[in-house]
């Protein structure tokens, strides 16, 4: 990384990458356990409610570059947070919160952060007509109604069209607009996006950015499905209950975790819409040429 674009950066906090995220250099030295790309680091800091905190850093491009650490995050919702748990984020610095979810979900779980982060509310799907979320959470307490409903393929079908409308809903491209074009102004970061679980919302996000700045498709697609090693857990005591009420495990599971076929159907979307990523930011996001480079000269470095 250009050392004046560091210097910028991280002006409250001297990071050092070995590998991704691993030593920050404060008062005093704090060290961290060596991550590889894609590893949570809110289990590596310790803080239980956000297992799917993780560093977008580390994953190599195309073209030999790697996405650069400690400057943006995905994760799940910081809710609840300890006292102590807010200071353990305090580490790594945090300038900026963006917010994927709706305001109903806002208000039942406000964020905890650190004093002096920003907050920005990026309702992705404030123009959603479905009431889908509530449906669903009525539903995990009526097994064998579930089974007739999201049954044999159905509840996938429906998490499709939602991954679709992170591409199409004119809420989603302001929000992720706005989110993206945050993320090219160095001033704001380190920072970090999130929806409830740091699943679909947040991995439509990080998949999109991902793919700009030419990491393959396959590795995309291997940070999307690493939310089911973080997520899955936290809820297996309800998936356990579902199946054992006679319900099928397959419907929790699909609800709680992601499939491969989610975020293709985002792409699907995005590619018959706009037929490339480059295109997707210009046209459907607004952001340019200029804008996409910015974000490229920002998150990547040549080692």
């Amino acid at each position: 990384m250009n050392l004046l674009r560091f210097a910028r950066v991280t002006a409250t906090v001297a990071l050092v990458t070995v590998g991704c995220l691993t030593v920050f250099a404060q008062t005093p030295t704090v060290n961290l356990p060596q991550l590889s790309a894609g590893q949570s680091l809110g289990r590596a800091l310790g803080i239980s409610a956000v297992p799917n905190l993780r560093d977008m850093g580390g994953y190599k491009t195309r073209d030999g570059a790697t996405v650069a650490c400690g400057l943006v995050y995905r994760s799940d919702v910081f809710h609840p947070m300890s006292a102590e748990d807010i200071k353990k984020l305090e580490r790594i610095g945090l300038k900026n919160d963006y917010d994927l979810r709706t305001a109903s979900e806002v208000k039942v779980k406000p964020d905890q952060m650190p004093s002096g982060v920003r907050y920005h509310l990026l309702n992705v799907l404030a123009d959603a007509k479905s009431a889908a979320p509530a449906e669903l959470e009525a539903l995990m307490h009526q097994p064998k109604k579930a089974n007739k409903v999201l049954g044999g393929g159905r509840i996938e079908a429906l998490f499709k069209e939602a991954y679709r409308e992170f591409v199409s809903l004119p809420s989603a491209t302001q929000s992720y607009r706005t989110l993206f074009l945050s993320l090219a102004d160095p001033r704001k970061l380190p920072a970090v996006f999130h929806c409830t679980t740091g699943k679909d919302r947040t991995g439509w996000a990080a998949g999109a950015l991902l793919t700009l700045l030419g990491v393959p498709k396959e590795t995309v697609m291997a940070d999307f499905l690493r939310s089911n090693d973080y997520t899955l857990p936290q809820f297996q005591h309800v998936i356990d209950s579902f199946a054992a009420a006679g319900g099928d495990r397959d419907i929790p599971v699909a609800i709680f975790g992601v499939k491969k076929a989610y975020l293709e159907a985002s792409f699907e979307e995005m590619r018959r819409r706009y037929g490339t990523i480059e295109k997707y930011f210009a046209e459907g996001l607004g952001i340019d040429a200029a804008g996409q480079k910015a974000l490229r000269e920002i998150f990547l470095e040549i080692r």
